[in-house]
């Protein structure tokens, strides 16, 4: 891989113009203990990391240096240098780290600790912790907003949401969603959130302006039962068009229009499947699948599966470099 990045930095040096390097998922193992690691040109797996015990939620760093990882059973927050593959730090996370979110400052971390019904907030220039925040019972989902204005985590027993102020590190409102919510995600321009509730078997859309519900989706998959449809991860493109949503122990990723909200397909994957990412030119989707040990691959733009990539044991979190 450094022999890769020296040719590429002297093919730039010298104006020459050859293929681009392949771009690189991480995806977290929780029962293993490790990373694995695919290209996305050729959808194998190139490497495996070994890593603190059940890592769960990872994510890049804004300048895609760093990856974040959450070790769960180590009450701590590793950090991988990605130009080596090792683990340089660890940040203090509070008990039982499961998700976290990154402010578009680079600097602030927000931990949601499920033990400890608290989110965490960390600089991680400084390893400073800036505030420690009481939230609902079993936090777990968090996200912060594309404008960095602010941070919602989602309280799994409390059915809720809660809306932090990143200025001020308090809560602004609660809102009362579907049984165990635990996944958020806001579209590139902040106005919208996008919240799953895994029991409850719904997604919840809020304007994040007024902070009110706008739309519940409900979904209903042929031949499958209504308790196994379970939402969890949720992917949105860029370009506004599409929301991906993994359904848990459905085995099925839904497909949403992000515009109408009607549901547009089922796309069978591998078994439990958790979290989702799209590639860099978000020609494919990857899915983590839990109790299969696998990763689908989806294309897009024909919106079927093209391939299933065998890693560890338990996946559990994905992310894509779009530098790589």
């Amino acid at each position: 891989m450094k022999q890769a990045f020296r040719i590429a930095a002297l093919a730039a040096a010298i104006g020459f113009s050859g293929p681009a390097l392949a771009g690189l998922a991480y995806v977290s193992n929780e029962k293993d203990n490790t990373l694995s690691v695919i290209d996305t040109d050729t959808h194998e797996v190139v490497d495996t990391i070994e890593v603190g015990a059940r890592p769960r939620g990872i994510l890049l760093s804004k300048d895609y240096t760093k990856l974040y990882i959450c070790a769960s059973d180590d009450d701590t927050v590793q950090v991988l240098d990605l130009a080596t593959r090792k683990i340089i730090d660890t940040l203090p996370s509070g008990e039982d780290p499961e998700q976290f979110a990154l402010h578009p400052n680079n600097k602030h971390l927000y931990i949601a600790n499920e033990d400890d019904a608290i989110v965490t907030v960390v600089d991680v220039t400084n390893k400073d912790v800036l505030a420690q925040i009481d939230v609902g019972v079993e936090p777990e989902g968090m996200a912060v907003s594309p404008d960095g204005k602010w941070a919602v985590n989602t309280s799994e027993t409390s059915s809720m949401l809660h809306w932090i102020n990143t200025e001020t590190f308090e809560i602004e409102k609660n809102t009362v969603v579907g049984q165990r919510p635990r996944h958020v995600e806001f579209t590139k321009d902040s106005k919208i959130a996008w919240a799953s509730a895994e029991i409850g078997g719904t997604v919840h859309i809020f304007d994040v302006e007024t902070i009110e519900e706008i739309k519940q989706i409900d979904f209903q998959i042929r031949g499958v039962p209504q308790d196994r449809v379970q939402p969890v991860g949720i992917e949105l493109t860029s370009d506004g068009k599409y929301a991906f949503v993994a359904l848990g122990p459905s085995n099925h990723v839904a497909v949403v229009d992000a515009q109408t909200y009607e549901v547009l397909d089922y796309l069978l994957v591998g078994a439990r499947v958790w979290q989702l990412d799209l590639d860099k030119d978000e020609k494919f989707l990857y899915t983590t699948n839990g109790v299969s040990g696998d990763v689908s691959v989806i294309d897009v733009e024909d919106m079927k599966v093209i391939k299933s990539i065998k890693v560890g044991r338990y996946p559990w979190g994905v992310v894509i470099d779009p530098t790589s």
